[in-house]
C-alpha cells in the first residue's frame, strides 16, 4: 500500500480537521508614493524580496519561543489579569547580551488560558507594556501540539527513547503532527504581524517550533533567521525513525544559523543532513557551514550560561542567609551531596539513589556521615512514565532509609515540593558535592548554579560571619550525557547506568583534598562567570549577523511544495538559459564552439543505462553536420566507452578521461596529452586505494588508462566521507614528488596526471580555431559538476586573450541551480536536450568535409 505524504501541510490550519480564523492582516509599513500604501506586507506578496528598507533606525530582535517570559494570574479581588516578567526565564535574561538601544519583541504563548472574549484586550496590553505578542492557541490544538506531539513524540525521541511498544512511548500520530504544523503556522503568522523583514533579526527557540522557519522563509525569502535547539539532537539511527524526519530537517535548514549546546548534538544533526538529504558540510574559517541550494547555513556550538546577577542577588537576600544558617545547623558534622532534578524518566534520580545505596554498602565509615538531599522539581509533563519514575524513586529512598537510618540521621532526604530560589541557593551553598546523573539532558544548568553559590558573595559572607578571603571549594559529579558536561573539565564524569562507577565518583568527590577541590572550583568559576547568558546571546547574534551579511548580494527563488519549501540563493547575474535567447545569438554567428559534459548533462545522472538515447544521437549529429559548428563531448569516461557510444556520430569530437585523450572526429586517431607521459605513480596509488577499499564496505576502485578513482557512494555516508578525507591526505603525502594530482569530488577521490583538466580541452580547441584563422564568435559550454567549472573558467580566460579580434558571445551553463562560475543554468538533462534541439532546428546543415585547420592536440598543449 502506498504510504501517505505529510509534506504538503502549509494549509493545515484551514483544513477540515481544524478550523481556525486567519490572523488579521497587519498594517502596511512602507509608503512608496504619497497617499498610496504598498502591499509589501499583504498576503498577496509571496516573496518579500523588496529592496525597500524600513525608515526605522532602532535595531530590533524578535524572540520566538513556545512560552513568553511573562507570568500571568488573576487578581482575586478585581478578577483582572495581572502580568509580570518571569525573571528566571532565559528568554528575558538574554537581553543583557544586546546593546541598550535594541528593541526586543517576544512572540509566544502564555502559561494560562485566556478566554476568547479577553484575548484582544490582553494582546494589546502585553504588546504595550511588555513588547510581547501572544499566540492564543485553541485549547484542543494546544493540547495536541504541546502535550501530544512535542511531549509524547519529539521529546522522548530526542532523548533516545524509541516507541518500540505502546507501553514505552507513543507511536507516530498524524493528527498530532498536523496540530504541530498548525501551531507553528500560527506562531509564524504572529511574527509576520510585527516583522520588518529587511531589518529585523528573528531568533527561534527549541524543538516546539522546528518547522516555523519554513513558513517565514516562504513568505520572506531573505528573512534573517536563527534557531537554537535547547534539547539533545539524537543520532541519525534514532532520528531516522521519525516519519516526518525530512520535513523537520528542511524546516531547520530554512534558518541562517542553527545553534546547539554541544558538538555531539551538532554532529548528529549534520550526520542526519548527510544521510537523509545528501548534504555535505565543511569548516569555513572556523565556522561549520552547510551548503543548501546556494545558501550557507552556519552551525553554532555554544552552551547557554546562567544570569550571574540574578543568582547573586538571590544569594544576597536575608532569607537566603537565614536558610543557609538553618541548613548548616541541620547537617552539622555531615557531608551533604545535593541533587536538583525535574521528576521525569530521563533525569536518572533512581539511578542516583542506587549509587548512594552502593556507596553506603561499600563504605561503612560513611554511614551516619553522608546525606543525599534530593530536591525534586515538579514534573513538566504528565502520564504513567512520570508516575512510575516517582514511585520508583520513593521506593528506593525508603529502602535506603530503612536500612541505614539512625537517631538524628537519615541518609536520603527527598524534598518533593516547589522550592523557592533562596532555599535552593542555601542547599547549593552547603553541599560538599553536587551530582547530576541524567541519562540524557539537553543542557542542565544545575552545576553552573551550584558553582556560583559555592563561590558566594561578599554580602553573604558578611551575613554569615565568614572571612571573604577563605578558599572556596566545590565538587561535581556529572553524567557524560548532559550538555554542560564538556564545559566542566574539572568535574568527575560518569556513565549514570554504571552504578558502581557513580558510587566511586561520589566517594572520590567526598574524600578529595581541599587544595584540589579549590583548583577545580576556581577553574569552573572562571568559565561560568565569563560564559554567562549574555555572552551566549551576544555570541549567537554576532554569528547570525555574519550568516546574513550576503542576503542582498544574491537573487532568491523559492520552490518546493509544503514543508519541502526551500530557497535557492544565487548571484544576481545567474539566470536560466532560454532557448529563444541563445538561438538569436546562434543564428547571427558563424564560427561556433560547443562543449558538452556527458553524465548529468546529456544523460541524466540517475539513469541506469548510461548509453546516449537515440534522441541525443540525433541532435548531436544535426549540430555536427552544420559546418559552422565544432562540437565536443568532454567527459571523465574512458575513450573505449565514448567511442562505442558515439560510433554513429561522424563529426563529433571526443575528450576522454577529463581531457587526457582527445579525438577530433570519428576518423581521427586518439591523441594523448604529453603533459604527463609518466604514469608510474599508478603503481604507488593502487595498493593504497586497495587498502581503503578493503576496509570500507561499499567502496570500489575504477581503473582508467590515465587515472585511478576511488568511489564510496555505496558506503556508509559518514564513514565513507571520513575514509575519503583520510585517503586524500594519505595520497597527497605519498605523491608529494610525483607528477600526479589528487582531487576529491562527489563520493570520489581521483588521482590523475598533473595539469590535466576539462579546461585544458576547451582551451586547446579554442586556440586551434584561433591559430587556424577561424576565431570563434560563439561559445557554448554545458556541464553539471566540479570538473566542468574548469571548463567555464578556461573559456572565460581564453576568449579574453589579445589574439582574438573580438570577444565571442559566451554561454557558460551549469545543470541545476547551484553556485557556479557559469552565468546560466538549466534545470536538468532533459532541459539540455531541448536546448540543443532548439539550436539544431536553427542550423542550416550542408555537406561538410572532415578537414579542419587542426593542430595536433599533443603539439599545442
Amino acid at each position: 500500500m502506498a504510504s501517505r505524504s505529510y509534506a504538503n501541510l502549509f494549509d493545515l490550519a484551514s483544513g477540515d480537521f481544524l478550523d481556525f480564523p486567519c490572523p488579521p492582516r497587519a498594517l502596511p509599513r512602507v509608503m512608496t508614493v504619497p497617499g498610496i500604501i504598498s502591499d509589501l506586507d499583504g498576503y498577496g506578496c509571496n516573496d518579500g524580496d523588496s529592496d525597500v528598507s524600513s525608515s526605522g533606525c532602532r535595531e530590533r530582535k524578535i524572540i520566538v519561543a513556545n512560552m513568553l517570559p511573562v507570568q500571568a494570574k488573576r487578581d482575586i479581588e478585581t478578577a483582572k489579569w495581572v502580568f509580570s516578567w518571569d525573571e528566571d526565564s532565559i528568554l528575558l535574561q538574554l537581553k543583557d547580551g544586546f546593546s541598550a538601544d535594541t528593541e526586543v519583541i517576544y512572540v509566544g504563548s502564555l502559561k494560562v488560558e485566556i478566554d476568547a472574549c479577553e484575548q484582544d484586550a490582553v494582546a494589546q496590553r502585553l504588546l504595550d507594556e511588555f513588547n510581547c505578542v501572544p499566540t492564543f492557541l485553541p485549547h484542543d490544538l494546544q493540547k495536541r501540539f504541546y502535550l501530544g506531539f512535542c511531549k509524547q513524540q519529539l521529546w522522548p525521541l530526542f532523548h533516545y527513547m524509541l516507541p518500540i511498544c505502546p507501553d514505552h512511548g507513543d507511536r507516530f500520530d498524524r493528527i498530532l503532527w498536523q496540530a504541530y504544523v498548525s501551531a507553528n503556522k500560527i506562531f509564524a503568522d504572529k511574527v509576520m504581524e510585527v516583522i520588518n523583514p529587511d531589518d529585523d533579526f528573528v531568533w527561534v527557540h527549541d524543538y516546539h517550533l522546528m518547522v516555523l522557519p519554513t513558513f517565514l522563509r516562504k513568505r520572506y525569502n531573505r528573512v534573517k533567521l536563527g534557531f537554537f535547539l535547547h534539547s539533545p539532537f539524537p543520532s541519525s539511527e534514532i532520528y531516522r525513525t521519525l516519519p516526518v524526519r525530512d520535513e523537520i530537517l528542511r524546516g531547520l535548514l530554512n534558518s541562517d544559523l542553527i545553534g546547539f549546546h554541544t558538538f555531539d548534538y551538532a554532529r548528529h544533526f549534520l550526520s542526519c543532513c548527510s544521510r537523509m538529504l545528501g548534504l555535505d558540510y565543511e569548516s569555513k574559517r572556523g565556522h561549520i557551514g552547510l551548503d543548501y541550494f546556494g545558501r550557507t547555513i552556519f552551525i553554532k556550538i555554544l552552551p547557554v550560561g546562567i544570569h550571574m546577577g540574578r543568582l547573586e542577588s538571590v544569594l544576597n537576600l536575608s532569607s537566603t542567609s537565614a536558610k543557609l544558617k538553618e541548613v548548616q545547623e541541620e547537617f552539622k558534622d555531615k557531608k551533604v551531596i545535593l541533587g536538583v532534578d525535574d521528576m521525569d524518566i530521563f533525569k536518572g534520580i533512581s539511578l542516583k539513589l542506587l549509587a548512594v545505596e552502593h556507596l553506603l554498602q561499600q563504605n561503612p565509615d560513611l554511614q551516619g556521615k553522608v546525606v543525599l538531599v534530593q530536591i525534586v522539581n515538579p514534573a513538566r509533563g504528565s502520564g504513567k512514565d512520570v508516575q512510575e519514575a516517582k514511585n520508583e524513586t520513593y521506593s528506593i529512598a525508603q529502602r535506603i532509609n530503612d536500612t541505614y537510618s539512625s537517631n538524628n540521621y537519615q541518609p536520603v532526604i527527598l524534598i518533593d515540593r516547589p522550592v523557592p530560589h533562596f532555599e535552593k541557593s542555601a542547599y547549593y551553598a552547603v553541599a560538599e558535592c553536587c551530582i547530576v546523573n541524567a541519562v540524557r539532558d539537553g543542557m542542565n544548568l544545575v552545576p553552573y548554579k551550584y558553582i556560583v553559590c559555592r563561590q558566594g558573595t561578599a554580602q553573604l559572607d558578611e551575613a554569615l560571619g565568614r572571612k571573604s578571603d577563605s578558599p572556596c571549594t566545590s565538587m561535581l559529579v556529572v553524567s557524560e550525557f548532559i550538555g554542560c558536561s564538556p564545559s566542566l573539565s574539572g568535574a568527575i564524569r560518569v556513565n549514570p547506568w554504571n552504578i558502581d562507577a557513580v558510587a566511586d565518583a561520589m566517594y572520590a568527590a567526598l574524600t578529595m583534598s581541599d587544595s584540589e577541590k579549590q583548583l577545580r572550583h576556581e577553574k569552573h568559576y572562571r568559565y561560568v562567570s565569563s560564559h554567562d547568558v549574555a555572552y551566549w546571546a551576544r555570541s549567537f547574534m554576532l554569528d547570525l549577523e555574519r550568516a546574513c551579511k550576503d542576503h542582498y548580494t544574491k537573487r532568491c527563488w523559492g520552490f518546493g511544495l509544503g514543508l519541502g519549501f526551500r530557497v535557492v540563493s544565487l548571484s544576481h547575474g545567474f539566470r536560466k538559459l532560454s532557448v529563444d535567447h541563445i538561438v538569436s545569438a546562434y543564428k547571427r554567428t558563424n564560427r561556433r564552439a560547443i562543449f558538452l559534459d556527458y553524465d548529468g548533462t546529456v544523460v541524466p545522472q540517475s539513469s541506469i543505462s548510461k548509453n546516449p538515447s537515440p534522441e541525443v544521437i540525433s541532435v548531436l549529429n544535426a549540430l555536427c553536420n552544420d559546418p559552422k559548428n565544432i562540437l565536443f563531448i568532454v567527459s571523465g569516461r574512458g575513450k573505449d566507452s565514448l567511442s562505442e557510444w558515439f560510433t554513429s556520430c561522424q563529426m563529433l569530437g571526443l575528450a576522454a578521461e577529463h581531457g587526457y585523450f582527445l579525438r577530433w572526429n570519428k576518423d581521427s586517431e586518439w591523441e594523448a596529452s604529453h603533459l604527463s607521459a609518466d604514469l608510474d605513480w599508478k603503481k604507488m596509488v593502487e595498493p593504497v586505494m586497495q587498502l581503503y577499499t578493503e576496509s570500507t564496505d561499499g567502496s570500489n576502485i575504477e581503473v582508467k588508462e590515465s587515472a585511478l578513482v576511488w568511489h564510496h557512494q555505496d558506503a556508509d555516508p559518514d564513514f565513507g566521507s571520513c575514509q575519503a578525507k583520510e585517503l586524500l591526505d594519505h595520497l597527497e603525502s605519498v605523491l608529494a614528488n610525483e607528477p600526479a594530482a589528487v582531487t576529491r569530488g562527489q563520493h570520489i577521490v581521483e588521482v590523475k596526471p598533473q595539469g590535466i583538466s576539462k579546461g585544458l580541452v576547451a582551451e586547446q580547441v579554442l586556440m586551434t580555431m584561433v591559430n587556424g584563422a577561424n576565431p570563434p564568435d560563439f561559445v557554448l559550454c554545458i556541464g553539471d559538476d566540479r570538473s566542468d567549472e574548469d571548463m567555464f573558467e578556461s573559456i572565460l580566460r581564453t576568449v579574453t586573450c589579445p589574439s582574438l579580434p573580438s570577444a565571442p558571445e559566451i554561454f557558460a551553463c551549469t545543470v541545476g541551480r547551484k553556485p557556479s562560475k557559469a552565468k546560466y543554468f538549466l534545470d536538468d538533462a532533459s532541459d539540455v536536450v531541448k536546448l540543443l534541439q532548439g539550436l539544431a532546428a536553427s542550423s542550416n546543415p550542408k555537406p561538410r568535409l572532415l578537414a579542419h585547420s587542426q593542430v595536433s592536440f599533443e603539439s599545442t598543449v
